[in-house]
């Protein structure tokens, strides 16, 4: 597996993202989804990675948004086909190093309170509850972590 920062607006990168939003749209309210589109990700204080498989298809993805305090995760996905190989694992510890290289010391994320694997994986992963961080309201679907690197 190869993981590396690209641009998202890649087809097969798109279609992860559609895949993405596809899942969590059944899952909570129109007003409670807070992912970010394409658009966004391609700014210049983003870090989008890629991981591809070894025949070089996209098969997982993860962004972490620089904002001056702390870097935000967003779109962590990986296809259903290649989850518990370890890819999201290898894409946030990618991710947390690129941040980490750019003098970013805490990450944060918001994920929903009905994806129990991403509350677990994150928790796994060092990431510890805590309360709305930025702009997020006090959303009862939303549960919010945070992890410090020093």
């Amino acid at each position: 597996m190869n993981i590396a920062l690209e641009h998202p607006d890649q087809p097969e990168v798109v279609q992860l993202i559609e895949a993405l939003d596809a899942y969590q749209k059944p899952l909570y309210p129109p007003e409670c989804h807070y992912g970010i589109d394409i658009a966004a990700l391609s700014a210049a204080h983003v870090l989008f990675a890629v991981a591809r498989d070894e025949r070089g298809a996209a098969v997982g993805c993860g962004a972490m948004v620089l904002e001056p305090a702390y870097g935000e995760l967003k779109r962590m996905f990986v296809r259903p086909e290649n989850r518990g190989q370890g890819v999201a694992a290898r894409v946030l510890a990618f991710l947390e190093g690129e941040a980490l290289g750019k003098g970013c010391t805490r990450f944060a994320l918001e994920t929903g309170i009905s994806q129990p694997e991403a509350l677990a994986f994150y928790v796994s992963a060092g990431y510890l509850r805590r309360g709305p961080f930025g702009s997020y309201p006090d959303d009862p679907f939303s549960v919010f972590m945070e992890k410090s690197a020093t």
